[in-house]
C-alpha cells in the first residue's frame, strides 16, 4: 500500500462521519448551502434541528403555540407577543407510543407526582402505584398536562434522556429548560406533536 492511498484512506475515514450528518440533515429537510455539501467544506457542527415556523401549524399564536418535532427532538415555542424558544427534548421510545396531531395544554404543575399508567404497569409490575415530587420522580420538576390522557410535557432528572428516544409517549426536557419553558405556558397554549 503507498503512502499515497493510505493518505486518501485514512481521510475517507474521517470524513464519513460528517457526511452521513449532512445526509440526515437534508433528510429531514434542512437546506444547506451549496459551499456546505462539499466534503472539502463539511462543517463539524451540523445539527438535526431544523427551522419551524408556527404558521406552518397554527392559522393564529393566540396566548402560544408549541411544536414538539420527534424527527429532530426539539420543542419550539412561541409565545403570544411572538418570542421564540428552542429546547432540545427526549421523544417516544418507539413508533407505537409516538402519538402526532393537535393537542393543548390543559393543566400545570411544579413538583408533580407521577402515576404510572396501566400500559406502563403491565409491561412492568414492580413500578411503584405513585412516585412523589422529588429527584427519583420521572415528571422532574414541572409538568405541562396535554388534553390526550397521559401525555405530558415535563422535566427529568435522567439528563442521558435528552436527545433520545427514551420516553413512553412524554416529550422531555432538561429541568433547567421545562423550568423557564414553564411560565411562558399559559392553559390553553396549542400543542402540535410533528
Amino acid at each position: 500500500m503507498t503512502e499515497l492511498t493510505r493518505r486518501r484512506l485514512v481521510l475517507a475515514g474521517l470524513a464519513t462521519p460528517f457526511l452521513g450528518r449532512m445526509a440526515f440533515a437534508e433528510e429531514i429537510g434542512l437546506t444547506l448551502p451549496e459551499d456546505m455539501k462539499s466534503p472539502d467544506t463539511a462543517r463539524h457542527n451540523i445539527s438535526s434541528f431544523r427551522t419551524i415556523y408556527w404558521r406552518e401549524h397554527f392559522d393564529t399564536l393566540g396566548s402560544g403555540a408549541i411544536v414538539a418535532d420527534t424527527v429532530s427532538r426539539a420543542l419550539h415555542f412561541w409565545g403570544a407577543d411572538g418570542t421564540y424558544k428552542l429546547y432540545p427534548t427526549s421523544v417516544p421510545i418507539s413508533e407505537e407510543l409516538t402519538r402526532r396531531g393537535y393537542t393543548e395544554v390543559i393543566g400545570k404543575k411544579e413538583g408533580p407526582t407521577w402515576t404510572p399508567t396501566p400500559s406502563m404497569r403491565e409491561r412492568d409490575p414492580s413500578l411503584p402505584a405513585v412516585v412523589p415530587a422529588g429527584p427519583e420522580n420521572p415528571l422532574g420538576t414541572h409538568a405541562l398536562y396535554l388534553s390526550w390522557q397521559y401525555y405530558r410535557i415535563h422535566g427529568t432528572h435522567d439528563t442521558r434522556k435528552i436527545g433520545r428516544r427514551s420516553s413512553d409517549g412524554c416529550i422531555g426536557l432538561y429541568n433547567e429548560m421545562i423550568a423557564d419553558l414553564y411560565p411562558r405556558v399559559a392553559v390553553g397554549t396549542k400543542v402540535k406533536l410533528i
